[in-house]
């Protein structure tokens, strides 16, 4: 299988309710590397898995709306921990859509499958990967 990857990264505030979660119930700031692979199991015609500046402005487009926010007043998140496994299926969801709704552009139609990766750290990272259909 054939697979392009994309990067961007988004800072953001947030606050976790519950135990588990330690010191990170207080607000506190994150910056996440994003990154969006884009899979097929042929090439185009032109020999590419998706025009990778499409796939970048697509991921730019996604991420625009969180950046620089308090995740915990933004409505669609109200009472959602936005950790980091769940905000790695946020972005899956609005990736998937773009590709379903043409914005990866001609060869669009033939991804597969998409991964999103979040890197909270160095150290520390996760994903949701599936299939876009």
């Amino acid at each position: 299988m054939y697979a392009v990857e994309v990067r961007d990264h988004i800072m953001i505030a947030h606050s976790f309710k519950g135990e588990l979660f330690g010191p990170a119930q207080k607000l506190h700031g994150a910056t996440f590397v994003v990154d969006v692979a884009f899979f097929r199991e042929t090439l185009t015609a032109d020999g590419v898995v998706v025009d990778i500046g499409r796939a970048h402005d697509a991921l730019k487009a996604c991420l625009g709306p969180l950046t620089y926010q308090n995740l915990d007043d933004l409505p669609q998140f109200k009472g959602v921990q936005t950790t980091t496994e769940f905000l790695s299926k946020h972005v899956f969801d609005a990736m998937a859509e773009g590709a379903r709704a043409g914005a990866l552009g001609p060869g669009g139609e033939g991804i597969v499958k998409i991964r999103v990766t979040l890197h909270e750290s160095h150290v520390a990272r996760a994903w949701f990967e599936g299939p876009v259909a």
